[in-house]
C-alpha cells in the first residue's frame, strides 16, 4: 500500500506518540515536526497527538473491551493505531469514521504489523457502530470512575481526593483534558504593543489583556499570524501561572538576582525584562545542555544583564549573602502542567514525588544561604501537591526563623502561599511562597546579630 493512503497529520502523529511512548516528550516533538505539515495538517496533528495522550486510559479501555485482550498484551504499534483510530471516533465528530479507520489500518501496515490489519480493522469497526458503549461501568470504586472518566491514574485521583476532596480532585482532572489558552508575552524592540495586538486582531485573531498577571494576553485564533512573531521574537508563549512567578520576585534594576533552577529561561528572562535589563542576573542551571536553550532565549530576546552558570543547588553553593532576590523554581512532577504535558500523568509515580520533594527541600536550604538580609526569596513549584509545596515550606520554617512569609496580594490561601488551578484560573496549577529574610543573621553557634 503507498505512503500516501496515510495523511500527513495522522502518519505524524502516529510517529510522534511511537517517540513518546519510547520516552519522548510531546511538545517538543511536535515543535519538531511542526516545519513539516501545512497549517491544516499541523493542526490536526496537535489535535491527535495531545488528545490520544490525555485520553489514553478511556480509550485503552474501549480497546480492551472490544478487543477481549488486555492492551499491554498488544505491539506498541498496535497500540497507538488503535487509539489514534478510536480517539477520532469518539471525540472528532468532523472525521469521517471510515477516514478514521482506514487510515488507522493503514499506518499498522506503513509500521510493517500487516498481520494486525484484520485486527485493527475489526475493532475499530465495532467501535464506530457501537460509540455508545460505557466504561463506566467497569467502575467498582468512586475514584475509579473518575479515573476511567477522566482518564488520570486511579492513584493520582485518590491521592487529589485525599488533599483536596473529591469534588475538587474530579473537577481538576477533567479540566486537565481540556485545551489551555494561548498565553503570550510581547517582549522589547522596535516593534510597540499596540502594533503586535493590532496586527493580531487584523489577522482574526482575538486577543484578551490576562486577568492572573499584567503584561500578558491570550489569544486564539490567526495561529500562523502568531506563529510569525515568535519567530521574529516580538512574542513568547508562557502560561500565565508562570509568569506570575517571575512577577513575584520584584527584581528591580541594580539588584542581583539569583535563579537557581533557571532553564530553560521563561522566568529568568522576564525577571530581567522587568529589572529593565539592568539587574545582574545568575542563571544557575544543573544541565548544560538546557543550558544551551536558555542561551538562546537570551540572545534571541536581547538581554545583557544574564549570565548563564552550570551549577547545582542541592551543594552548598559558591556565593555568600550577596543575592537581594533568589527564586527556586524547583523541578518537580509538574502536575501542574497535565493540560500542556499530558504524557507526565502515565510516567510519574509516588515514589517520584516523594523522591522530588526531599531534592526541593534541599534546593529551598541552600538557595536562603545566600539571599541578603532583607532580602526576597521565592520557592515555586509547576505542581499541585501538598508535598512538593506546603510541606517543603512547612519544613524549611521548622528550620529558620530568619525569613518570615510575605502575603500574597492574590491567589493566596489560608497557609500564606499562592496557588494557580486549571479548574479556577484557566492556566496552570502553579504554587509559589514569598518569604524575606529579617535583618538578622546567626553566628556559626546559633546566636542572633541584628542588624541597625
Amino acid at each position: 500500500m503507498a505512503n500516501n493512503s496515510v495523511s500527513p497529520a495522522r502518519r505524524s502523529a502516529f510517529d510522534i506518540l511511537l517517540k513518546v511512548a519510547g520516552g519522548g516528550f510531546s511538545s517538543t516533538l511536535l515543535a519538531s515536526e511542526e516545519p513539516k505539515l501545512s497549517p491544516l495538517d499541523r493542526s490536526l496533528c496537535h489535535e491527535l497527538v495531545l488528545g490520544v495522550l490525555r485520553w489514553q486510559l478511556n480509550l485503552d479501555r474501549v480497546i480492551e473491551n472490544f478487543a477481549n485482550r488486555k492492551v499491554e498484551t498488544l505491539d506498541e504499534g498496535v497500540r497507538v493505531a488503535l487509539r489514534l483510530g478510536l480517539y477520532q471516533l469518539r471525540f472528532l465528530s468532523r472525521v469521517p469514521a471510515s477516514a478514521a479507520v482506514n487510515e488507522s489500518v493503514n499506518l499498522v501496515h506503513l509500521a510493517r504489523l500487516s498481520s494486525a490489519r484484520p485486527f485493527v480493522n475489526a475493532v475499530l469497526r465495532r467501535a464506530s457502530r457501537e460509540l455508545h458503549d460505557d466504561v463506566l461501568d467497569q467502575a467498582t470504586t468512586a475514584s475509579e470512575r473518575i479515573s476511567i472518566e477522566t482518564s488520570h491514574p486511579v492513584w493520582l485521583i485518590e491521592r487529589w481526593t485525599k488533599s483536596f476532596g473529591a469534588a475538587e480532585a474530579a473537577a481538576l482532572a477533567r479540566a486537565n483534558n481540556e485545551t489551555p489558552p494561548t498565553s503570550f508575552r510581547i517582549l522589547g524592540g522596535d516593534v510597540s504593543v499596540r502594533r503586535i495586538l493590532d496586527r493580531l486582531i487584523t489577522a482574526g485573531a482575538t486577543v484578551e489583556g490576562s486577568k492572573v498577571v499584567s503584561d500578558s494576553w491570550r489569544v486564539s485564533g490567526a495561529t500562523s499570524v502568531l506563529r510569525e512573531m515568535v519567530e521574529l521574537g516580538h512574542v513568547y508563549l508562557q502560561d500565565e501561572a508562570s509568569q506570575l512567578v517571575a512577577h513575584l520576585l520584584g527584581a528591580q534594576a541594580g539588584e542581583k538576582i539569583l535563579d537557581l533552577c533557571a532553564a530553560p529561561g521563561g522566568k529568568t528572562t522576564l525577571l530581567a525584562t522587568r529589572a529593565n535589563d539592568e539587574a545582574l542576573v545568575i542563571a544557575a542551571d544543573s544541565s548544560a545542555q538546557r543550558l544551551d536553550t536558555l542561551r538562546l532565549n537570551v540572545v534571541n530576546q536581547g538581554l545583557k544583564s544574564v549570565v548563564p552558570m552550570l551549577l547545582d543547588g542541592t551543594v552548598e553553593l559558591p556565593f555568600g549573602e550577596v543575592f537581594d532576590r533568589v527564586l527556586v523554581d524547583a523541578p518537580c512532577s509538574g502536575t501542574g502542567t497535565l493540560r500542556h504535558n499530558p504524557e507526565i500523568r502515565w510516567r510519574l509515580s509516588e515514589a517520584d514525588i516523594t523522591t522530588l520533594a526531599s531534592q526541593q527541600k534541599v534546593l529551598l536550604k541552600n538557595a536562603a544561604r545566600v539571599v541578603k538580609p532583607g532580602g526576597r526569596l521565592v520557592y515555586s513549584t509547576c505542581s499541585v501537591e501538598l508535598e512538593e509545596n506546603e510541606e517543603v515550606v512547612a519544613d524549611f520554617l521548622r528550620s529558620t526563623d530568619e525569613f518570615r512569609v510575605v502575603p500574597p496580594v492574590r491567589f493566596g490561601t489560608e497557609s500564606g502561599a499562592i496557588r494557580t488551578w486549571p479548574q479556577h484560573h484557566n492556566t496552570d496549577g502553579f504554587f509559589a511562597t514569598i518569604f524575606e529574610r529579617t535583618f538578622g543573621v546567626r553566628r556559626p553557634g546559633g546566636a542572633l546579630l541584628t542588624h541597625h
